[in-house]
C-alpha cells in the first residue's frame, strides 16, 4: 500500500478552494470516472488461471451510492472490459457503465445527449492520457494524487488522495458541501449502501 494521508482527517474545506472551483462543484450534476487508477489503485491481480481481481476503496463506494440521494448521476467510462469492474459498477448503481471503450469521447457525448446535460455540467475524474479528451470538455476536471503529469498539468481539482485510496470520496465530499447536502449526508444514516 502506497504512503497515503490519513483519509477523512477532518471535514473538507470545499470553502478554502478558489471560486471558480467552488461553482464548478456546485453546478455539476453528473459524475463520471475512470476506473483503472480512479476507482482502483491502477493494478490488476491475475492468478494462474488468469481470473482478475481489482481492489476497490468501500469509502469511495459509500460516496457514490448516498451522492445518488441528493441528485447527483454516477458514472464509469474504462477503456478495459472487466467483469470485477461491471460487478463493482452495478453493486454501486451506476446510472452509466461504459468499459472496454478506448476511444471515450463519443461515449461522453452520448451520455450528454441521453441526460440533456451540458459538458460544463458534468465532473469527470481520470488519471492518464486516455482520458484527456474528456477531461478537456467537463465543467470539472478532476485527479487523483498519482495521476500522469500531463493529467495534473490540464485538471481544475487534483485530490490529495491517490486513486483507490478516497480520490473519489473527496471529490464527492465537495461536491456535497458546495451544495449544501453535506450535514445532510453525514446525518443520513438508514439507506441501504453497497460497500
Amino acid at each position: 500500500m502506497p504512503d497515503v494521508p490519513n483519509l477523512f482527517p477532518e471535514q473538507p474545506r470545499t470553502s478554502e478552494l478558489p471560486d471558480d472551483i467552488q461553482q464548478r462543484f456546485a453546478r455539476t450534476r453528473m459524475l463520471l470516472l475512470d476506473v483503472d487508477g480512479v476507482m482502483t489503485d491502477g493494478t490488476i491481480t491475475l492468478d494462474d488461471r488468469g481470473i482478475e481481481s481489482k481492489r476497490f476503496s468501500v469509502r469511495d463506494g459509500l460516496g457514490l451510492i448516498r451522492c445518488r440521494r441528493f441528485g447527483l448521476k454516477t458514472g464509469a467510462i474504462s477503456g478495459r472490459a472487466s467483469e470485477s469492474t461491471l460487478l463493482r459498477c452495478k453493486d454501486l448503481q451506476m446510472d452509466e457503465i461504459h468499459l472496454g471503450n478506448p476511444e471515450k469521447l463519443p461515449v461522453f457525448e452520448e451520455i450528454c445527449k441521453r441526460y440533456g446535460l451540458l459538458p460544463e455540467e458534468i465532473a469527470f475524474m481520470g488519471d492518464d492520457v486516455l482520458d484527456l479528451s474528456i477531461l478537456e470538455q467537463v465543467g470539472l476536471a478532476a485527479c487523483p494524487a498519482d495521476a500522469h503529469t500531463e493529467i495534473r498539468r490540464k485538471v481544475h481539482f487534483i485530490s490529495r488522495f491517490p486513486g483507490g485510496y478516497g480520490a473519489v470520496r473527496e471529490l464527492i465530499d465537495h461536491w456535497l458541501q458546495a451544495t449544501g447536502h453535506y450535514e445532510e449526508f453525514l446525518a443520513f444514516r438508514h439507506q441501504p449502501t453497497a460497500k
